[in-house]
């Protein structure tokens, strides 16, 4: 809204500071600050509001005093989804595919993970939404990212070409660039080494023309693992709040410089059209988990719920697959991994004893791995810390890839 505004009194009046808007940086930087000073101004009286409709979190008996949290405000999830597309519609380009499709993914997941708390909170069933009904939303909304990705005209790569013919016959364009369209994604620490869905596609089975259901069932098993990984961290207080910052921080970082011609030209890596746009939507987001850390850290007065948090894993998967990064995923975020594989482990350790054995056996103290390090003593601050500090040198590493290449 304000971008479209501000350009037009830039080209048509000339007034001074509305060239501003033009920049990516500019906007990003005013999209970070919007989303955060919502966040934090509507912080309070939302979690007054959600006190006074009873809408609080199930006191869960695990075993140690630090998860006595009953009374605390859940669903707080809104307040990320709703910081993130208000400013998110202020400062980018509407017309953008990239936007569109992440505002789609932030709309369509907060819907799934509302109805799994509505289910847990109001109507006090512990078991919340069906795990299949889940896994249907993850799917649909894989089906439609996958679907646009591959067949949308906007989406596309460019690469070097001496020369690109113009539409008179007797005239050509110096040009070192032309856009084409692709199923490539980027191979990490590897220069100029691309993985191709479609010769994936080929090799798999063995036939063409299959590639687009290869490519959409590769998308939605990437944003199913995220946001159930995503769904498993948030389990203390700020643990996936600080988690979605950084991972999100260093995803907006490569979406600048992957839509930026001369950055992407000089680092080796995909320059892709139109992508630059994105950055804002990821400082919008980035903005709204850190209003929202400011009363979700310890101890919490709000939780995000299972519409904050499922929301935060499919828009970094999303995000990842956009910028095709997804390839760099298990590691950046490799704490959702970590929780993921020891949810996975325990389970199938405890059913494989049991079969064996007669009885169950556990590999960790609790699962997920966060509640193993509480059953040994540590605080709720100091795993969310140390998390913390491991999950910024993974994102650093994954920022490094870009130039090991």
């Amino acid at each position: 809204m304000l971008y479209y505004l501000f350009d037009y009194l830039h080209d048509a009046f000339h007034w001074p500071g509305t060239g501003l808007f033009k920049y990516i940086s500019f906007r990003a930087a005013m999209a970070l600050l919007g989303s955060f000073t919502t966040t934090f101004l509507l912080g309070q009286r939302f979690i007054d509001y959600l006190r006074k409709k009873q809408i609080i979190e199930n006191n869960r008996a695990l075993g140690f005093s630090t998860t006595a949290k009953a009374n605390t405000p859940t669903m707080g999830g809104f307040l990320i989804i709703l910081a993130t597309v208000l400013p998110t519609l202020l400062f980018s380009k509407w017309h953008n595919v990239y936007i569109i499709l992440l505002l789609t993914t932030t709309i369509c997941m907060g819907l799934v993970g509302y109805l799994d708390d509505y289910i847990k909170v109001i109507q006090q069933k512990k078991k919340g939404l069906n795990g299949w009904i889940k896994i249907a939303g993850q799917i649909v909304l894989g089906c439609i990212v996958g679907s646009t990705l591959y067949f949308h005209k906007d989406v596309v790569i460019r690469e070097t070409v001496e020369i690109v013919a113009s539409v008179a016959a007797d005239q050509t364009i110096p040009s070192p660039y032309r856009d084409k369209k692709s199923t490539q994604t980027t191979i990490p620490f590897f220069k100029e080494r691309t993985l191709d869905y479609a010769q994936l596609s080929h090799y798999l089975l063995g036939k063409e023309g299959y590639t687009w259901i290869v490519y959409v069932l590769i998308v939605i098993f990437i944003i199913a693992a995220v946001s159930n990984g995503a769904n498993l961290t948030d389990g203390l207080d700020g643990l996936a709040t600080t988690t979605a910052i950084v991972i999100s921080t260093t995803l907006a970082i490569m979406a600048y410089l992957s839509g930026h011609i001369i950055f992407a030209k000089y680092l080796c890596i995909m320059y892709i059209p139109h992508l630059g746009e994105l950055t804002i939507f990821c400082s919008a987001f980035v903005g709204a988990c850190m209003g929202f850390l400011w009363y979700n850290s310890y101890p919490a007065q709000i939780f995000m719920g299972d519409t904050g948090s499922l929301t935060i894993g499919a828009v970094i998967a999303v995000v990842a697959i956009c910028i095709r990064k997804e390839l760099l995923l298990p590691l950046l975020c490799g704490l959702f991994v970590i929780e993921n594989l020891s949810v996975i482990l325990q389970t199938g350790y405890f059913k494989y004893t049991r079969k064996r054995y007669g009885y169950g056996k556990r590999i960790f103290k609790m699962a997920p791995i966060h509640h193993h390090y509480q059953k040994l003593g540590w605080h709720e601050a100091k795993i969310v810390t140390r998390f913390l500090i491991i999950n910024l040198l993974l994102a650093i590493v994954t920022l490094v890839t870009l130039k090991i290449r």
